[in-house]
């Protein structure tokens, strides 16, 4: 077995590893299950690609994010570590070469979905496979409790039976104590065995802060932190609106989401990744994955669903331990639309049912059939073709999906691909009869040798710029060549990828259990509320997060806005006078200075004790005599 450290600089050029890193990889390669819990930006990844080059075999990584699955496996290329990736959406020869690369050991590791782990396809070749470890990352989604549970992660303690040398970790950034025991139960652990980071990161300093002009606060603080910066907020067509607005006043900014070309995508995080756009304005499709080490200012526009989304998304600021901040604007509509977002997240039962008759309807799927099968989904066009709203498609494809009837990826780019159906002496015959597109056969035939054997990718783009013509033009020639026989030809695709997870039924007969439905309810209720009350409530921002991931003994960081005054408590009419009483009573019994005054009070009331005392003093029924209070009012 090579040792981790040697690895870790032969392939990443590092000397050591960042906090827990070696722990986790020492449990794991002793051959324990081991949750780990890391903040975003903790290199969870390294703590799986490590032990897979470690010793003999492969890993598998069960990821439910295709665009991190890809990002990873490229970069993974890059070092000359053999990694590969299977999704949906991916022709079925593909798949098959995969898995074969993985039986014969040609690769040290291999990326699933939780979906396509347990088919019938996967279950046959995982079991001739020899398998190091099984990493779960996001492992969060495997509990009810969580904020993003999908159910295929439950079937994933079922494979361990045909893995039974194999250790699991399990990865995450995000979850509270209720979701930390269940992952390591779902899971099948036999001792819990948990790793975890302090949630606090000291060098990021939160604000919330309350602002009718956002963009105007946004400009301020963009020409007062240096460094890159990432913007968020909720839609695609607000990316584009506040890039334009920052761009007119003079600031470098770019904007990004799932809906651009997939090509103007990449070239966007590129510039953004090599400093030459320094503000990127998104929506929650941009980050992940992303290691970026010198993000000084996160920001967020529109307030997120859920406490553990926003962590995640703020902790992308200040990666390399240097001060970054991670500030929330927000207004009064704000909160309205929060609350409105969270009402039509959970749609009655007759319209999920129609959503899902209509799927059947739109793919065209039979009765009793469909299961496995993957479509490009056009959320707009699915819309329109039924007259449903856009929201209440989403809404009710979420349900469905944590129901377990579906699933829905984000979109992500799936290269053109083709191979040839007719033999080379077929294909010279057909060139002599088809002489003005010969050029073109001839440079698929030089440039993809491997073709004739099974489907090899094809970039159109390039292609045509080598041919000097128009790539719509190459695209019709190609279907051409299709129509005829001549090639099986599958089109660039960068769709959300749309999986059937069971076979159609009748939507009259399609089951959603209600318990399980309130439960979900229930606990999205609980998220938005807390959400509501990072924002409203003036207690510490860094403490009200780690407190809500655990840390129950949490102190304030000092550094956000309330801890320095620039947020101050506003009590209600009956906290007032409670307080008013207390400090009262307490000031005639001994006056006192303002910590000693402080110190008596506890919780909640202690953070309003300022306001109140302010009160007071401004109206004479406290009087400051060197540094003492005084009560002096006879009321």
């Amino acid at each position: 077995m090579e040792h981790p450290i040697a690895i870790l600089k032969q392939y990443w050029g590092f000397e050591s590893f960042r906090p827990l890193q070696e722990s986790i990889i020492d449990s794991v390669l002793a051959g324990r299950d081991t949750l780990a819990l890391l903040p975003t930006g903790g290199g969870k990844s390294l703590c799986y690609q490590v032990p897979a080059l470690c010793r003999p075999g492969i890993t598998l990584v069960i990821s439910p994010l295709i665009a991190l699955m890809k990002d990873q496996v490229e970069q993974l290329k890059a070092r000359n570590v053999p990694a590969a990736a299977i999704f949906s959406g991916m022709p079925y020869p593909e798949i098959d070469r995969v898995f074969d690369q993985a039986i014969y050991g040609n690769l040290k590791l291999l990326y699933l979905s939780p979906e396509r782990l347990t088919t019938e396809m996967a279950l046959e070749r995982i079991g001739r496979m020899s398998v190091n470890l099984l990493a779960v990352d996001e492992a969060h989604c495997i509990s009810q409790w969580g904020y993003d549970f999908r159910p295929a992660y439950l079937n994933i303690a079922s494979i361990r039976e045909a893995l039974p040398e194999a250790p699991v970790l399990a990865l995450t950034a995000t979850a509270t104590p209720e979701v930390v025991a269940d992952i390591q139960e779902k899971l099948r652990f036999p001792v819990p065995n948990l790793f975890q980071k302090s949630f606090v990161r000291s060098n990021l300093i939160y604000a919330v802060l309350k602002e009718e002009n956002k963009v105007g606060k946004l400009e301020e603080m963009l020409k007062k932190v240096p460094g890159s910066a990432v913007v968020y907020v909720r839609n695609r067509r607000k990316t584009q609106e506040i890039a334009l607005q920052l761009q007119r006043l003079g600031l470098s900014a770019s904007h990004y989401h799932a809906g651009l070309d997939p090509e103007e995508r990449s070239k966007r995080q590129d510039d953004w990744m090599k400093g030459l756009v320094r503000a990127m304005v998104c929506t929650n499709a941009f980050g992940m994955g992303i290691d970026k080490p010198d993000v000084r200012l996160v920001a967020h526009l529109d307030l997120p669903d859920s406490p553990e989304a926003y962590f995640q998304e703020a902790g992308r600021g200040g990666r390399d331990e240097k001060k970054a901040f991670a500030i929330l604007l927000y207004d009064d509509s704000d909160l309205q639309l929060l609350e409105e977002n969270f009402i039509k997240s959970f749609p009655a039962l007759p319209e999920i049912r129609r959503v899902y008759q209509a799927l059947g309807s739109y793919y065209q799927l039979a009765l009793g059939a469909g299961a496995g099968e993957s479509f490009n989904f056009d959320l707009v066009t699915f819309a329109k073709t039924y007259r449903f709203l856009p929201g209440q498609v989403l809404a009710s494809l979420k349900v469905l999906e944590q129901a377990g009837w579906l699933t829905i990826s984000d979109a992500v780019y799936i290269p053109g691909s083709f191979f040839f159906r007719v033999s080379r002496e077929d294909l010279y015959d057909y060139q002599l009869k088809n002489q003005p597109v010969e050029l073109i056969l001839k440079t698929l035939l030089r440039t993809y040798t491997g073709a004739f054997q099974q489907h090899v990718a094809i970039r159109e783009e390039q292609v045509a710029r080598f041919l000097r013509m128009e790539k719509p033009a190459l695209v019709q020639a190609l279907q051409t060549f299709q129509r005829e026989g001549i090639i099986d030809y599958r089109p660039a695709r960068d769709a959300p990828q749309l999986t059937f997870l069971q076979d159609r039924v009748d939507a009259r007969h399609m089951q959603i259990d209600r318990q399980w439905y309130e439960f979900r309810k229930k606990r999205a209720r609980a998220r938005v509320d807390q959400m509501k009350a990072y924002v409203t409530e003036p207690v510490c921002r860094s403490q009200q997060l780690v407190t809500y991931f655990g840390e129950k003994e949490a102190k304030p960081c000092g550094a956000c806005d309330v801890c320095r005054g620039r947020t101050r408590p506003e009590p209600s009419g009956r906290e007032f006078a409670g307080i008013r009483e207390k400090i009262r009573k307490f000031l005639l019994e001994s006056p006192m200075d303002e910590k000693e005054l402080t110190r008596k009070f506890a919780g909640k009331e202690k953070g309003l004790v300022p306001a109140v005392l302010s009160y007071l003093l401004d109206e004479a029924w406290v009087e400051l005599h060197e540094g003492r209070l005084y009560w002096v009012a006879n009321q």
